[in-house]
């Protein structure tokens, strides 16, 4: 069962230290909406380091000289009531959820219903994946929602192999995260 137990530490991994998370920086259309994305695993934020410095790169933030992205730690202390919504698996809510947010207009009623959580966590549907989603949104696997589409689409995610993200959605839930530090990671 995927927990968010208090002192709990979680990593986040970007072009750059985030020692304050600020949400109105956080892109919308990833797999649990806008939020502030972490994870339990230090070697998951690692790996994600590479694919923010791409982005970062592209999008001129930073210079195409530049090598080390960091990782930066956090301790979860709960100092409110969060709501907080975990997918257990990568099973048919989840993956409908992910779809829901990253393409506008499928499943409207699902990132309806995730507007009311401060957390979301499950499984990361990451680059390694992408085409899989994307398979599926464009039909390959059957009609979106079917369950026929559904079920081949999760087979094909391999999910037992997916590591685990939190989606801090609001500024009660960022409130209950103790910044720890930041290690930079390099790249080449």
């Amino acid at each position: 069962m995927l927990r968010l137990d208090n002192e709990m530490f979680l990593y986040h991994g970007s072009y750059c230290e985030v020692a304050v998370p600020n949400l109105s920086k956080c892109a919308a259309y990833k797999d649990f909406g806008k939020g502030f994305y972490l994870t339990t695993s230090k070697k998951q934020a690692e790996k994600f380091i590479g694919t923010a410095l791409k982005k970062a790169r592209s999008q001129g933030i930073i210079s195409e000289e530049q090598e080390y992205g960091v990782v930066s730690t956090y301790c979860f202390k709960p100092i409110e009531d969060l709501n907080l919504l975990a997918f257990a698996d990568a099973d048919t809510e989840w993956l409908h959820c992910v779809v829901a947010h990253r393409k506008e207009g499928v499943f409207p009623e699902v990132v309806q219903q995730i507007n009311q959580y401060d957390i979301v966590a499950g499984k990361i549907a990451d680059d390694a994946t992408n085409f899989t989603i994307v398979a599926y949104l464009s039909g390959a696997y059957g009609n979106i929602g079917s369950e026929e589409a559904d079920k081949f689409c999760i087979s094909r995610l391999l999910p037992e192999r997916l590591k685990d993200q939190f989606c801090f959605r609001t500024e009660r839930a960022i409130g209950c995260l103790d910044y720890i530090g930041s290690e930079r990671i390099w790249k080449k």
